[in-house]
């Protein structure tokens, strides 16, 4: 397959991911510092119950806004994060949303109760039915109790992707009954011009990033590029490959290694929205996706017809030539893992090393594409075949593969058992972590 394409990135000095994480924290700590800032300037209560319960509401707010930032899909972030990582921080902050918010709660109703004389419950049930917005409060802390008990692990292996994410979308409704509760009794949000301005700006800019990364963004360049299927090709019995068609693709910031949320907009597929990488680099004329049948939903690609509309979210990931630290680079694929792999291979300059794992060589997909690229540009190609016990890429075998495997890249994609196992290798044969790339694309959606 011939493409036209940039040259691929060259390794950074400085490294992408590492710019944009320690910005998020600066921005982080700098609006930390302004709410402890306005907090402090509002004044304090004489009860110091209420006056801890008070922080961490505001603190709460400000974690809650930061939520919907890492899950907005900022295009600049996701290429330097990944959606992965920013969806893992995403669940790790949600904890923290649900200790300040109780935390609130708690102390609030212990510190007016004190000062009532009354019971911790009874003050909090007199203050929602007497204080306007106290109400909503609650009903938001109910809110984020259950999006918090749905996104368990437990529950999530339980649960579909359509209906988890349906519970989630109520994490909108407690982001504006928290804020309208925060505009109704909030001290420190009415204390001063300049601290009301301040919070409707946080809230505007967090619930705005979403609107635009997750809504405006999507329907623009779907109105503009307008997706199509062009072909369904079966590679196996099992693996199909989806070519899409569209209108000024060569303008689509798409790179080899990322993917799409795609939606088939067939009568019986169009609320399905399933992650695929691209099997092959941007060529500025069309698309690839390469999936295995291992649900109903992928199974379901080898009945699309040419012509089928195509609503695709993206591209997302970070998986990509950006992040690149050396001029050589070793990439490992298991399985039908194998497709961002074979697209970052057309992508790469040098000399690099392709490693496919699989079980048997009849399930080598695109391997006969994959060996031809390889020949083309001068790279080594092992397949490396047999159960997974025993471990065939363990550090001895690896080393024998690639002696010169510390002073290159590795980028990793497969299965999540072959994944960690791989990385554990790795850190055994002292590969630095900076030169390790791979995405844990089950968290992509």
């Amino acid at each position: 397959m011939t493409t036209v394409r940039s040259p691929a990135a060259p390794p950074t000095a400085i490294r992408p991911r590492v710019v944009a994480r320690t910005g998020l924290y600066t921005v982080l700590a700098a609006n930390a510092a302004v709410v402890a800032f306005f907090f402090a300037r509002a004044g304090f209560a004489s009860n110091a119950l209420i006056v801890i319960g008070r922080l961490a509401g505001l603190l709460g707010a400000l974690v809650m806004a930061w939520q919907l930032v890492l899950v907005a899909r900022l295009p600049w972030l996701d290429r330097r994060i990944g959606m992965d990582r920013l969806t893992s921080w995403h669940r790790w902050t949600g904890f923290a949303v649900l200790g300040t918010l109780l935390t609130h709660v708690v102390f609030i109703g212990f510190g007016y109760a004190d000062s009532a004389g009354v019971g911790p419950v009874s003050e909090i049930v007199d203050l929602a039915e007497t204080t306007e917005g106290v109400l909503r409060a609650l009903v938001a802390l109910g809110l984020v109790l259950v999006i918090g008990a749905a996104s368990a692990r437990c529950a999530r292996r339980r649960l579909a992707y359509e209906t988890w994410h349906f519970i989630h979308l109520y994490a909108y409704v407690a982001v504006v009954l928290a804020f309208t509760h925060q505009v109704a009794v909030g001290t420190t949000f009415t204390s001063s011009p300049a601290a009301t301005a301040y919070w409707y700006g946080l809230w505007g800019l967090a619930l705005g990033a979403v609107a635009a990364g997750r809504v405006a963004l999507p329907l623009w360049r779907n109105t503009r590029h307008r997706f199509r299927v062009a072909a369904v090709v079966p590679e196996s019995d099992t693996v199909v490959s989806v070519h899409i068609t569209g209108r000024d693709l060569d303008r689509l910031p798409a790179a080899a290694g990322q993917f799409f949320l795609w939606r088939f907009l067939t009568r019986d597929r169009w609320w399905q929205a399933n992650p695929f990488s691209l099997s092959a680099a941007p060529d500025g004329r069309g698309l690839r996706l390469t999936v295995k049948a291992a649900g109903g939903g992928s199974a379901a690609l080898r009945t699309l017809r040419p012509g089928t509309r195509v609503f695709a979210e993206g591209p997302y990931g970070a998986f990509t030539t950006l992040h690149r630290t050396r001029s050589e680079s070793l990439l490992i694929a298991g399985g039908v893992g194998v497709t961002p792999i074979r697209a970052l291979l057309q992508d790469l300059d040098g000399h690099p090393v392709v490693i496919y794992r699989v079980a048997a060589e009849r399930d080598a997909v695109l391997y006969d594409e994959l060996r031809d690229l390889a020949a083309a540009k001068g790279a080594a190609l092992h397949l490396v075949t047999g159960p997974p016990v025993p471990d065939r890429l363990a550090p001895r075998e690896l080393a024998r593969l690639v002696p010169d495997l510390a002073d290159r890249d590795v980028f990793l994609c497969g299965p999540p058992p072959m994944m960690t196992a791989v990385l554990r290798t790795l850190g055994e044969l002292g590969v630095p972590k900076r030169q390790i790339h791979f995405e844990r694309f089950s968290l992509a959606g």
